[in-house]
């Protein structure tokens, strides 16, 4: 028969918070920057440079990221991880996307389907930093 102590929920509820707070700093990067880039005439469009586009967003996602984990007492180790999740569900994507196997809509939605899982993935892989027992 399997318990689970107090410590354990709060050890899950307290990776759960963090994976939630990181989304949350995910979206407002990626919408802060998008729309300061817009403001000064750098913005992309979708239509015409997917590719483009997607890489921008996804820089300006890993600002917004790494500057919450920094802010949290994150190493440079697991900030960089986490930015390239923001970065590795389009690798395969593109030669799809050049192929005309998906368009840029497309790419935008299997990507961001992906990143989410990416991002569990990598936070499980540092497990006790993430559930609050290294930092």
């Amino acid at each position: 028969m399997t318990t689970t102590t107090p410590n354990t929920g709060r050890r899950w509820g307290k990776f759960a918070l963090h994976y939630v707070e990181m989304i949350i700093a995910m979206f407002v990067g990626m919408f802060a920057l998008g729309l300061l880039q817009s403001a000064v005439g750098l913005g992309v469009s979708h239509a015409e440079q997917p590719e483009l586009w997607y890489l921008s967003m996804a820089f300006n996602m890993s600002v917004g990221m790494a500057a919450w984990m920094r802010f949290r007492g994150h190493g440079w180790a697991p900030t960089l991880e986490m930015c390239a999740v923001m970065f590795a569900p389009v690798v395969p994507l593109f030669p799809l996307l050049w192929l005309g196997v998906i368009d840029g809509g497309g790419l935008m939605i299997v990507s961001h389907v992906a990143m989410f899982p990416l991002m569990l993935v990598a936070m499980l892989r540092r497990l006790d930093e993430y559930a609050g027992c290294a930092h």
